[in-house]
């Protein structure tokens, strides 16, 4: 029997992919603007951490796309892939200090040449590359090596030091504004990043945590899978008072601009519910969907603002005919596309979206919703002797709003009309064959995602006190259907988790400028590839999923032979 090969070829592949990406981290400035700040205070910078994560990253797919499962064969795979890798960027290093790259790579300066060199000069910072790469790349061996439950602990330790040394700023602001954690960010922040002291109790903390929970969870599962009907009642009663006053709290704890933030996620949430039900239950693709959230603001505008001086309502009288004006306008838009499906459907959709986007901006319309200088001086919303105004008081507005719309999704989805739209996105015609009626469906479709579009719209213009044709561009309806997608199509909770990764992440990433939306690109490539059926996937779609997957994985049979039963 011929004795098996060592596939050097695999890894080398890998290296030179992965060290491709740091070389291109590198002349893009990002490691030299993120070298200003450390992770931990004179230990590790950010712009160091970001090359060590993509070598370490490099040599782990390496180790785990090593074909014999030997643990020498594995170490010799991820040690070469790192090799190759600090290769690249030592070559970036050498080529650089013999040609001037900075003609055609701006950032290519001498200040990135030290950084990379660690300061030690071009020949002993080439050498020092290398050896970071087999050190880096032989560290991701042994950790593709170590068991689960050791793995996920070491891994979400490092996340989490990372994560608070790149957060730092806010985590700062969040601490230091309310009184019982000033003592946690005088203990875990210096003036730089994380203190050592604190960043190796918060490694501790979180690995420690991680592999007590792997070891005792699901022990402490069964537990309470064996209460009495009672005692799990009345668990669940407390879990659920205690996720209440987390949820009630976060205002006052995470502060001025964290709520803002929230408020943002919370708009983009509520837009998100809506055309879930359009793109994730009807299966119907609508691209301007944008229009009901600006039908929405500007019938709020229109019927409140001082400014037009038409009917000066409160925004709880407004409330009402936003919402009525949203659904007319979903029934209006879904007559004429009743026969339309797919591309055609997505193109006729934008089509609208742009329409009422153009008539907002035309000077026909101006005397009723101010043209392209909108609508100022709309009021806000006033419960008792409570005037919404800051971000933390309108974050429990848009809340409440959230909590309505989720909980009409839930009841909708497992009733006989959500089944409906379900039948419908998979075949319309089989849907048509059952007896489902396509027209009444689809309609209430539309309706229904329109109508929370507009209560968003609506909350939207009372949040600003205005409303511009501006601010409802067809991006508005790109970024709520990116949210559906990656939370999860169909999936109520996968749309919340969708709108704070796509919506609340760059906001916090704000402070990065232009590298904020490199790094999130890269972020959402990376979950697509892992979590192709989003982050919280409806559990049908799940299904489907792994059933496509384990056809897939199947071998055809020879020709001739059998098909397996």
């Amino acid at each position: 029997m011929e004795k098996p090969r060592f596939d050097w070829l695999q890894p080398v592949k890998i290296g030179l992919v992965g060290g491709a990406i740091g070389v291109f981290f590198a002349l893009v400035g990002m490691v030299e603007a993120f070298s200003i700040r450390d992770i931990v205070d004179g230990i590790v910078s950010m712009g160091q951490m970001l090359m060590l994560i993509s070598m370490t990253f490099t040599g782990y797919m390496a180790a785990r796309r090593t074909t014999q499962p030997q643990h020498l064969w594995v170490l010799g795979s991820s040690l070469l892939a790192g090799l190759m890798f600090g290769g690249m960027v030592a070559l970036l290093l050498i080529v650089g200090s013999l040609v001037n790259l900075r003609a055609v790579f701006i950032n290519a300066s001498p200040t990135l040449y030290e950084l990379l060199a660690f300061g030690r000069g071009t020949q002993a910072g080439a050498l020092l590359l290398l050896a970071e790469g087999v050190l880096v790349g032989v560290a991701a061996g042994l950790l593709y090596l170590l068991t689960g439950r050791f793995r996920q602990a070491l891994v979400n330790a490092l996340g989490w030091v990372v994560m608070a040394g790149v957060l730092q700023e806010l985590l700062r602001i969040t601490f230091g504004a309310w009184g019982p954690l000033a003592v946690i960010n005088q203990w875990l922040f210096t003036g730089k990043g994380l203190s050592v002291p604190g960043a190796a109790s918060l490694f501790v903390l979180v690995a420690g945590t991680t592999y007590f929970w792997s070891q005792t969870g699901s022990v402490l599962s069964n537990r309470l899978r064996r209460l009495p009907p009672g005692g799990q009642h009345t668990l669940r009663l407390v879990g659920i008072l205690l996720l209440v006053l987390i949820v009630l709290a976060l205002p006052q704890i995470l502060g001025l601009y964290l709520s803002e933030v929230l408020t943002i996620v919370g708009v983009f949430a509520l837009m998100g519910l809506g055309l879930n039900i359009v793109v994730g239950l009807a299966g119907m693709l609508d691209l301007g969907y944008v229009a009901f959230f600006a039908i929405g603001a500007y019938t709020m505008g229109a019927l409140t603002s001082p400014e037009l001086g038409f009917f000066s309502l409160s925004f709880w009288e407004a409330l009402p005919f936003a919402v009525v004006a949203g659904v007319l306008a979903g029934v209006i838009l879904g007559i004429p596309v009743l026969k339309m499906r797919g591309d055609y459907l997505a193109i006729v959709t934008l089509g609208f979206g742009e329409i009422v986007r153009i008539l907002a901006l035309s000077d026909f319309l101006r005397p009723w919703i101010g043209g392209a200088q909108g609508i100022a001086k709309i009021p806000k919303a006033i419960v008792g002797s409570i005037e919404f105004i800051s971000p933390q008081q309108i974050y429990y507005l848009i809340l409440v709003g959230c909590l309505l719309a989720g909980f009409i999704s839930w009841r909708l989805k497992d009733s006989r009309l959500g089944r409906a739209w379900m039948a419908v996105r998979e075949d319309e015609d089989v849907a048509a064959a059952m007896g489902i009626n396509l027209v009444a469906t689809k309609l209430l479709a539309f309706a229904g995602g329109a109508a929370f579009a507009a209560l968003s719209g609506a909350i939207f213009a009372s949040k600003l006190g205005s409303v511009y044709p501006h601010s409802f561009n067809v991006m508005i309806s790109i970024n709520v259907l990116c949210l559906i997608i990656v939370g999860g199509m169909g999936s109520i909770t996968g749309v919340i988790v969708g709108a704070a990764a796509l919506v609340g992440l760059p906001e916090l990433l704000r402070e990065f400028a232009e590298y904020r939306f490199l790094a999130y690109g890269a972020a959402l490539v990376l979950m697509m590839l892992v979590r192709p059926a989003g982050l919280m996937p409806e559990a049908t779609r799940r299904r489907e999923l792994q059933e496509a997957e384990t056809v897939e994985a199947e071998p055809e049979p020879a020709f001739g032979a059998p098909a397996s039963p």
